[in-house]
C-alpha cells in the first residue's frame, strides 16, 4: 500500500535529496516549509547551501508541471507542494499558538482525516528530525518518523576497528612461529577489513593471546610494527590506544578516524603522533589542527580582537593538549613556542575549506559536528603526501540536524572501512582521570 509522506523543513535542510528517497509514494511539502527554506537560503553555512540546493531542485521540477498539482518523481512517486490544506483549527485548539511546526502538523492531520473517509486508505507519515514535532504528531494520532534514508549503519553495528577472536591455541602458536597468519586459512565466518586489529585469545581459557593487524590488502594478519615506547612523552595506556598509535604513525595509511568518549586520549594521541612526524621525522612539512566552530550551549556572541584572538576560545582544547605535550610552565609560553616553530598551525575549520593541502599532517577535531558534505569537502582537499586524522565522539553532537548515526564522522568511518588507505579505532577506556571516566559513563 502506498503512503503519503509529509516532510518537515529540517529534513530538506539536512538532505536536499530527500524528496527522492521515498520510492513510489507521494511526497508532500507544506507551503510553510518553502517559507522557512527561503529564510535560510542567504546563510553562508551548510544550512544555507542546502536551502539553495533544494530551491534549485524544486525550480527544476517546476519545469515538468505545477508543483501544487503534483509532479511525478523518477521513482514513480508524486511530489506536491501543499498550499493551504483546509483548516488548522484542531491543531490550534490543542497546541495554542500556530507556529510553523504546528502548521506542518495541521497539513499532516488534515490529510489523515481525509483518508478516514476513503475506501482505499493511504497511511499518512510525518517525517521530521525534530523530536518534539514527532511527539506532537503522536499526540494527534499521527504516524511520525525520523528521516533515516541517509544513515549508513544502525547504532548497534558501529565499526569499532578491532575485534576479539577465540581460536585454538595452535593458531596463536603458529603466529608467533611464522609472524603472520593467512586470513583464508583461518576459516573465519566473519569478514575482516583492511587495517582492522584482531585480538586472538585461547578458546581453551588460558592466558595465551596475540595482538595483530589485518594487512592493507586484507589477505594476512601481521604483527604490529610499533613498540610501546613513549612518543613525545606519551605512552599508550591500553590496547586501543596502542592500536590507534599504530594507525597514526603508519605513513601508508593517509586517512585515520578515531572515535571515543571524552577523556579517552583521542586528541593527545593524534597531536603526539603529528609532532613526531613533523618535528622529529620531518615526514610532513606542517602540522595543521582544526575544529569546527560549533558552540556547546549558549553562544557567546561576537568576540573582540584579531582572528587569532576570536578563535582562541574555540581552539582552547587544542592548546591545552599542546601545553601538556610541551610541558609549559607559564601562561603564554605555548604561543611563543608555536610562533617560534612555525610548523604548527591551529585553525578554525572554516578557513581550510577550499584549500589544497599537500604534504601536511592534518588533524580535524570534533568531526562529529560535521555533515556528510562537509566531511567530503574537507577530505577532498587533502593533497599529495598528506595524512588526515578525523576524530570525535558521535554521542556528543552539538549540530541541530545531526545525530550519532547521520553525522559526517560516522559516515566516513563506514564508507572507508573496506579501503586499504584508511584505518579506524574506537577508544573505549577513559584515561584522563577516574572522575572523567565516571562522568562519561554515568552522565
Amino acid at each position: 500500500m502506498k503512503k503519503i509522506f509529509v516532510l518537515d523543513t529540517n529534513v530538506l535542510l539536512h538532505d536536499p535529496q530527500a524528496i527522492f528517497a521515498f520510492d513510489d509514494n507521494e511526497v508532500i511539502i507544506p507551503a510553510v516549509v518553502l517559507e522557512e527554506i527561503d529564510s535560510k537560503k542567504r546563510l553562508a553555512d551548510e544550512l544555507g547551501r542546502n536551502a539553495r540546493t533544494i530551491s534549485r531542485l524544486l525550480d527544476k521540477m517546476r519545469e515538468r508541471g505545477h508543483l501544487h498539482e503534483g509532479i511525478e518523481l523518477p521513482s514513480g512517486g508524486l511530489l506536491k507542494v501543499e498550499l493551504n490544506h483546509r483548516s488548522f483549527m484542531r491543531v490550534q485548539e490543542m497546541f495554542g499558538e500556530m507556529s510553523n511546526d504546528n502548521r506542518i502538523l495541521a497539513v499532516a492531520l488534515n490529510y489523515h482525516l481525509e483518508q478516514e473517509n476513503e475506501t482505499e486508505k493511504q497511511s499518512i507519515v510525518l517525517v521530521s528530525k525534530d523530536v518534539l514535532v514527532r511527539i506532537k504528531a503522536d499526540v494527534l494520532g499521527l504516524q511520525a518518523q525520523d528521516y533515516l534514508s541517509d544513515r549508513v549503519v544502525v547504532s548497534s553495528d558501529f565499526y569499532s576497528g578491532y575485534m576479539t577472536l577465540y581460536v585454538h591455541p595452535a593458531v596463536i602458536d603458529e603466529f608467533y612461529t611464522y609472524r603472520f597468519l593467512t586470513v583464508n586459512n583461518m576459516n573465519l565466518n566473519i569478514r575482516l577489513n583492511p587495517n582492522e586489529f584482531v585480538i586472538l585469545r585461547d578458546e581453551m581459557g588460558t592466558s595465551k593471546s596475540a595482538l595483530l593487524k589485518v594487512s592493507q590488502d586484507g589477505a594476512k594478519l601481521e604483527p604490529l610494527f610499533l613498540s610501546n615506547d613513549p612518543i613525545w612523552g606519551i605512552t599508550a595506556r591500553n590496547a586501543q590506544q596502542r592500536m590507534a598509535l599504530e594507525l597514526l604513525l603508519n605513513d601508508d595509511i593517509p586517512l585515520v578516524t578515531l572515535t571515543g568518549k571524552a577523556g579517552t586520549g583521542k586528541t593527545l594521541l593524534a597531536l603526539a603522533a603529528g609532532l613526531l612526524k613533523v618535528e622529529d621525522e620531518h615526514k610532513y612539512k606542517k602540522l595543521l589542527i582544526a575544529r569546527p566552530v560549533v558552540p556547546m550551549g549558549k553562544d557567546i556572541g561576537y568576540l573582540p580582537g584579531e582572528k587569532e584572538e576570536k578563535l582562541r576560545p574555540w581552539m582552547q582544547p587544542i592548546y591545552d593538549n599542546l601545553e601538556y605535550l610541551f610541558d609549559t610552565k607559564k601562561a603564554g609560553d605555548i604561543d611563543k613556542i608555536l610562533m617560534g616553530m612555525g610548523s604548527i598551525q591551529v585553525e578554525a575549520l572554516t578557513y581550510i575549506r577550499g584549500r589544497s593541502i599537500p604534504g601536511q599532517f592534518i588533524i580535524i577535531d570534533e568531526a562529529q559536528n560535521l555533515t556528510k558534505h562537509e566531511v567530503k569537502t574537507i577530505v577532498s582537499r587533502v593533497g599529495e603526501g598528506s595524512k588526515i586524522v578525523l576524530m570525535g565522539d558521535p554521542e556528543q553532537i552539538d549540530h541541530p540536524y545531526l545525530d550519532s548515526i547521520s553525522n559526517g564522522l560516522t559516515h566516513i568511518v563506514e564508507r572507508f572501512k573496506n579501503e586499504g588507505i584508511s584505518g579506524h579505532m574506537t577508544l573505549e577506556k577513559g584515561e584522563r582521570s577516574k572522575l572523567a571516566q565516571l562522568a562519561a559513563d554515568l552522565l
